[in-house]
């Protein structure tokens, strides 16, 4: 999907979360103001659904300087942090976050999302058991938690955390899809291609289903299948890009 134009353009120094004299900055200094004043954090939601992360962050530097104990905004401002691809300066921002409300909404699945991201399925396990033992029904912590014991080589407890998010949200596809390439990582490729072929076939299937089911064929001996669905999806972005080429 072809981006939106950039509304903002910014020269960031990274060295902390919020607006203290060492932390982000972010040139130009004043707040971006929009018609009515200070934009709000739904603004900042918008930038980030329309590919603009650099705008939702000065968007939530402008609200972090008028408070800087605004817990959604420190949230929002790791997100931001996030979609550009700086994890440990997000994690600052959720942890910040946290520090002020523990309980702040999105602020934990946030932070062991990006340690998952950066390689640290420990410390993230260690947040998500902490979610989980207080909402045992929360699916998205449920299947966080299954990618950190996944990372980690502990498939059979990786595996009970996808059925527990499953049970809490049947129709849930990223649980279905990792519950499915946790079997393929166990060796059990029977129970792998029997969750993740019907997944595959269904005609919404996203690129990462079908490259699970590669991975899953291959690990299982099939070569061939698994080289054929990769060319597939080879030729698909090839033409794609060049469908997207022409358009400009």
């Amino acid at each position: 999907m072809m981006r939106l134009a950039l509304l903002l353009s910014a020269t960031i120094a990274l060295s902390a979360c919020g607006n203290s004299p060492s932390a982000l900055h972010i040139q130009p200094e004043r707040p971006v103001h929009l018609t009515g004043g200070l934009p709000g954090l739904r603004v900042a939601d918008a930038a980030l659904a329309g590919g603009l992360p650099q705008t939702a962050l000065a968007i939530t530097r402008g609200l972090l300087e008028v408070d800087p104990r605004n817990v959604p905004a420190l949230i929002k401002q790791g997100d931001a942090l996030s979609a550009m691809g700086q994890p440990d300066a997000a994690a600052e921002c959720y942890r910040r976050a946290l520090s002020i409300d523990q309980h702040a909404d999105g602020a934990l699945l946030a932070l062991a999302r990006v340690l998952l991201a950066s390689g640290q399925p420990d410390a993230a396990e260690a947040l998500l058991r902490r979610e989980v033992a207080q909402a045992p029904g929360d699916a998205q912590a449920q299947n966080n938690l299954g990618i950190a014991l996944d990372m980690q080589h502990r498939h059979v407890e990786a595996q009970a955390a996808y059925r527990a998010a499953l049970k809490a949200a049947p129709e849930m596809v990223a649980a279905q899809v990792n519950l499915g390439h946790s079997y393929a990582l166990a060796g059990d490729n029977t129970k792998a291609l029997a969750i993740l072929q019907p997944l595959a076939a269904e005609p919404l299937a996203t690129s990462n289903v079908r490259r699970d089911l590669a991975a899953a064929l291959s690990l299982a001996g099939d070569k061939v299948s698994a080289g054929a669905i990769m060319r597939a999806e080879f030729d698909k972005q090839s033409s794609n890009a060049q469908a997207l080429q022409a358009a400009r």
